[in-house]
């Protein structure tokens, strides 16, 4: 009789290993913690900062150093920057306000990024084959930087989802976060200003940066509307076939190598 055949030991649990690994098995565990992060915000409610204040037992240098901490946490838990911002401006001014914030910033997308490059970029790449999909990730893959800081320093794309969008093309960490930080000053400082001020709304000080907050949204608006019109074309000439070269348009070398020697 035949020995039966013996399989090696430790075969189940790497195949459970390689099961739960994979790149299907990562987003799912992407999904789990993302809809935990927006489950744990509508239930605790962060805004409720800008009306209850910070907490009395924390104050100074730590304060501000502990809040942009939460700041990046709760960012990456789709936590709306703006009220963030504003908080930031009510609890601590202008100046230790921005440094918050802008901290808070760049560590939330980081995190985000992170959790998107490392749980969910593998399953999510094979999915980019739209004309739109594929031209988009194209621009973030090639210039990174570059269509980074226009996203940042044109609202109208959510923080979470421009983070997410960029951990799945093949953009770099360093460009991203740089990108990040200096593209989120303008309306960072905007949102901050108005918030410091936010018990005198018919200042100037107050008006001035939510008339340039407003005016940045509509410019935003109009770019992104462009941006996409030209993303579409691009797509769509990228998709096209290209044309057919005539027999008598072809170089003369390639006629000439068909001679028989």
């Amino acid at each position: 009789m035949l020995d039966p055949v013996t399989r090696p030991p430790g075969s189940l649990a790497l195949r459970c290993s390689r099961a739960l690994l994979s790149p299907w098995s990562r987003l799912s565990v992407l999904a789990a913690l993302l809809l935990t992060a927006a489950t744990t915000v509508v239930l605790y409610e962060p805004q409720r900062l800008l009306a209850a204040g910070w907490p009395p037992q924390v104050s100074g240098a730590g304060a501000v150093v502990l809040f942009g901490l939460a700041y990046g946490v709760c960012t990456a838990a789709f936590v709306p920057r703006p009220i963030l911002n504003l908080a930031a401006g009510a609890l601590f001014g202008t100046q230790a306000g921005l440094a918050a914030a802008l901290a808070g910033t760049v560590l939330g997308a980081g995190i985000s990024f992170t959790l998107g490059r490392l749980l969910g970029q593998d399953a999510l790449r094979p999915l980019l084959r739209g004309r739109w999909l594929t031209a988009a990730d194209g621009q973030l893959s090639r210039h990174g930087f570059r269509s980074m800081l226009a996203i940042r320093l044109f609202p109208g794309v959510p923080f979470a989802a421009a983070n997410y969008c960029a951990a799945v093309s093949r953009m770099g960490y360093a460009p991203f976060l740089l990108a990040t930080g200096l593209g989120s000053i303008p309306n960072t400082a905007a949102y901050v200003m108005a918030g410091s001020q936010a018990g005198s709304p018919t200042s100037p000080a107050f008006l001035v940066p939510m008339g340039f907050i407003v005016v940045s949204g509509l410019v935003a608006g109009v770019v992104a509307w462009r941006k996409r019109h030209g993303l579409r074309a691009r797509g769509a000439a990228g998709a096209a076939p290209s044309p057919a070269v005539p027999a008598r348009e072809r170089p003369l070398e390639l006629a000439g190598a068909r001679k028989p020697g």
